[in-house]
């Protein structure tokens, strides 16, 4: 006897929800209730008495009083073969009392035998012709033969029959079926039974609710005409009873749900068929729509990346930074669509996986090169290039500044020395020594000798020369040409100067032994004003240079090294003061002893206007004071913004890690239903309105690139870790949203309760020992055992749990999800269709047959459903089909994925 989820009394006995019939001694009860309403005991006797009359007819006989009648046994065992199909023990003709009673005991025993249990129901009672006894036992029998086997949706017996008429008869207006007494009084319930499956039999908009007994009358005539269903019921005892007999009812209606079965089993298969449609049909628009999204994010990733890797080099700052300022227009405007784009991508694919497994479908193959992994590998491409390409601008940007700074010392030091080598060669190959006096040829000597140390002084300028000219060809200066020219002709220039010289020391050396005198004064001057003269022009070439620095420390040294210099001022100053009184004593002793100078100094050609005219030049220190100090205060400006990043990306990065942390938690609790877990998590993605902040750290982040701030050593947080973390977390949250509502989806589709999903929870949680939301395959496995798994040791169980583990782990990750472990799970204790399933249904609504006609498929399925049918469908072949026959066999086949569609 199949389960009957609630209990059915008839009196003193009842049938439960584990299958049993237990008489229960309550005669007292009993007696009273029929006290009370009479009308019951006549309802039932008639319509208990035409039931059975119903099938003892097929054996040729009746009974006229129900407790009279069934008092031998005989009649009551041929009522029980006329049912049940099956042949009882030979009955005893004799007509004593213990005939009778063997012959109820052996009608009991049967009864008894079909897993009913009677309790208190003897056949003395039966014999005795008791009427309450003799109405319960034969309610007995159709409870278990009439009843019990009634299922509709997975709900059997009284709430099965209580079901179906709901079902028949919700499109019926004026009618509401909601128990089996006074939901039938109207006779709108039974009229809208025969007019839902034989509309042909009424005309169910003629009916009025306020006649009753017309429409009870109407149902009972056309029932007994056409339906050969006995008029067991009169409608004057429904109308006129408060509460008309719930038994009798029952008895008669199902006999209208077997008269109809056969009807019920094509609408069953028509109804399976169309939910199996509706599932493949949607499941192909996702799938185009896949492709399609699928397409044009790759489409875009192909143009980006060939524009991020061209890294075509620049001549000029002002074109790199408009390279930077459309990368930047591409990471602010253009990038974050595309993110979200690929975020709805894999939250599609996995909904479509979803649904394809739930349905036992094959899974969904996209196009060669539209995989999920396809379009992964090609974001992370385009991530790599892109940072690749920030990383060259930056390395561009400052490749060209110190590309510029380099070329204007460059042009400054070869002016200066250009114009102090200017007019060098001509006096070094003038012959003014031959017709010179002893102190005038001693006097050229010492100024030859000046020279020499003046040109030993410029060496090292050379040398910077040189070297400037060589690091801008190494970074690829873009005039190089003029670069490497003007270079070459100061070498060329500087070796030449250096033969001259030596040439000119020559001669002198060879007339020096002629001369004898000269002016020691003149040659001290000379000696103290030409170190002077070129500390004074390298102070002048310190105060004038250019200089990049990029912190306050390299500032900081620039000052310092630049107050050095100051204090250095006042010895210097006493050199130049000791160096003009050579010269006031040359024009005292000169004045003193009447000599005429020639206002000259023969060994030297400065004078001691140029050492003034040099020293007055030190009012470019207070110029340089304030270069510096607009430069530390540009520093401390750039150490401002660096701090400002830094304060606002050491709260936004931990902010964003916190959050990546609760949404993992959220994700594993098990507090609440789904429905709850999924308005909490939409709640969480709404409130998380942190864009603001994100956007303001990004125009500090420019405020810095502008500022050429290249490094902060106040955080670890760069703008790329914030955008990278705050999509991380827009797409987890995204993510999750889609895993709970793939668990509400698999839920819904494989009648899996809270409370089973929130066990698999606790257990996922218990032995995600990590509680990183995956398990490893030793926790997998424990995890399988406390939930009642009988993995067997040893290399049987090895095999076994090795082939859990390709289902639940197909990538071979070494690692168990959550939304694989519920999968499994569901699989497990949920029931889906199966192709078989869907098959034996399609051969029902063929009538058995091999082969389906078009003008059946759109009678059985709403034309929807069947135009899809006929368009999918292949012809038939075989002899035995007419003309436009269909083959469903294949078509079913096709639907899960074992033949093509």
């Amino acid at each position: 006897m199949t389960s009957i989820e609630t209990q059915v009394q008839y009196g003193p006995y009842m049938m439960t929800s584990d299958s049993e019939q237990v008489y229960m001694n309550q005669e007292d009860d009993w007696d009273r209730d029929l006290l009370l309403d009479p009308a019951w005991e006549k309802q039932q006797r008639k319509t208990f008495t035409a039931w059975c009359n119903s099938h003892l007819r097929k054996a040729g006989t009746q009974i006229e009083n129900i407790e009279e009648d069934f008092r031998n046994g005989l009649k009551l065992m041929l009522l029980l073969e006329v049912i049940s199909g099956e042949r009882l023990p030979k009955p005893d003709k004799g007509q004593m009392r213990f005939h009778k009673i063997a012959n109820v005991n052996k009608a009991l025993d049967f009864i008894c035998s079909k897993g009913v249990k009677l309790v208190s129901i003897g056949a003395e009672e039966i014999v005795d012709a008791n009427v309450k006894m003799t109405l319960g036992m034969i309610w007995t029998i159709i409870l278990r033969f009439a009843i019990q086997d009634i299922s509709v949706e997975e709900t059997s017996a009284k709430e099965g029959l209580l079901l179906w008429c709901q079902r028949k008869t919700a499109p019926y207006r004026n009618v509401n079926v909601q128990n089996f007494h006074i939901s039938w009084k109207d006779g709108l319930a039974l009229c809208a039974l025969i007019h839902r499956h034989r509309p042909d039999l009424s005309d169910y908009s003629k009916l009025r609710k306020d006649d009753p007994m017309g429409n009870l009358n109407t149902a009972f005539e056309v029932t007994e005409k056409y339906l050969d269903i006995p008029k067991m019921l009169d409608a004057e005892d429904i109308v006129n009873t408060p509460k008309p007999d719930e038994k009798a009812i029952m008895t008669y209606v199902s006999c209208f749900y077997h008269a109809f079965a056969g009807a019920e089993q094509a609408e069953t298969a028509a109804n399976r068929i169309c939910k199996v449609l509706a599932v493949n049909q949607e499941n192909e628009k996702l799938m185009e729509e896949y492709e399609k999204l699928a397409s044009e994010l790759l489409g875009w990733i192909r143009r980006t990346i060939p524009w991020l890797e061209n890294r075509v080099a620049e001549q000029t700052m002002r074109t790199m930074q408009k390279k930077l300022e459309d990368f930047r227009d591409y990471r602010r405007i253009h990038k974050p669509p595309k993110v979200q784009e690929k975020c709805q991508l894999e939250i599609n694919f996995n909904t479509l996986q979803t649904k394809l497994r739930l349905s036992n479908m094959p899974a969904f193959m996209p196009s060669e090169g539209k995989m999920v992994s396809d379009i992964a590998n090609g974001w992370k491409g385009l991530e790599q290039v892109e940072k690749g390409y920030e990383e060259w601008l930056l390395t561009e940007i400052r490749r060209l500044e110190r590309l510029d700074h380099l070329a204007e010392k460059f042009k400054q030091k070869c002016s200066l020395h250009e114009s102090w080598t200017s007019g060098t060669v001509e006096l070094l190959s003038m012959k003014d020594y031959e017709s010179a006096s002893l102190l005038e040829i001693r006097a050229l000597m010492r100024i030859h000798e000046a020279f020499e140390s003046d040109l030993a002084a410029h060496q090292d300028r050379v040398e910077q020369i040189a070297a400037i000219a060589q690091e801008l060809n190494e970074l690829d200066y873009h005039d190089a040409v003029a670069i490497n020219a003007r270079c070459q002709g100061i070498c060329d220039q500087w070796d030449n100067l250096g033969t001259l010289t030596q040439k000119r020391r020559d001669s002198l050396e060879r007339v020096e032994k002629l001369w004898e005198t000269i002016d020691q004064l003149y040659l001290e001057f000379a000696k103290r004003a030409a170190p002077f003269n070129n500390w004074m022009d390298g102070a002048m070439e310190d105060l004038q240079d250019m200089f990049i620095v990029h912190s306050i420390e390299e500032i900081q040294s620039l000052i310092t090294a630049h107050d050095q210099f100051k204090a250095t001022l006042p010895e210097a100053d006493k050199e130049r003061m000791a160096t003009m009184g050579i010269q006031s004593e040359i024009v005292k002793m000169a004045q003193t002893y009447g000599i005429k100078l020639s206002g000259v100094n023969p060994y030297t050609v400065l004078s001691p206007q140029d050492i003034t005219n040099k020293w007055d030049a030190k009012h470019l220190v207070p110029l340089r004071d304030q270069m510096l100090q607009e430069e530390l205060a540009r520093q401390q400006s750039n150490e401002r913004l660096r701090h400002q990043f830094a304060a606002q990306a050491n709260i936004i990065g931990p902010w964003i890690q916190t959050k990546m942390a609760e949404i993992s938690h959220v994700s594993v609790d098990i507090a609440g239903s789904l429905e709850e877990q999924m308005s909490n998590l939409k709640q969480y993605e709404q409130n998380i309105n942190y864009k603001c902040n994100i956007d303001k750290l990004e125009g500090n982040h420019q405020l810095s690139q502008e500022g050429l701030i290249f490094n902060n050593k106040h955080t670890n947080f760069t703008m790329e870790h914030v955008h990278v973390g705050w999509e991380q977390l827009l797409t987890t949250i995204a993510r999750t949203i889609n895993e709970v509502e793939n668990q509400i989806l698999t839920r819904d589709s494989k009648g899996i309760s809270q409370e089973q999903l929130n066990e698999f929870r606790a257990s996922f949680n218990h032995f995600d020992r990590k509680r990183n939301g995956m398990m490893d395959p030793d926790d997998f496995c424990a995890c399988l055992i406390s939930m009642g798994f009988d993995l067997v040791s040893g290399p049987q169980g090895e095999v076994e749990f090795a082939c859990i583990m390709t289902l639940v782990d197909s990538n071979n990750t070494g690692v168990v999800t959550f939304q694989a472990f519920i999968d499994f799970m569901t699989r497990k204790t949920a029931e889906t269709d199966t192709v078989d399933q869907v098959m034996t249904r399609e051969t029902v609504m063929a009538s058995d047959k091999t082969y389906i006609t078009v003008e059946e498929l759109r009678r059985e399925l709403p034309p929807e459903q069947a135009d899809y049918c006929v368009s999918r469908m292949t012809r038939y072949i075989g002899s035995d089909a007419p003309s436009g026959a269909l083959d469903y066999i294949s078509f079913s086949s096709a639907l899960y994925g074992e033949s093509d569609l």
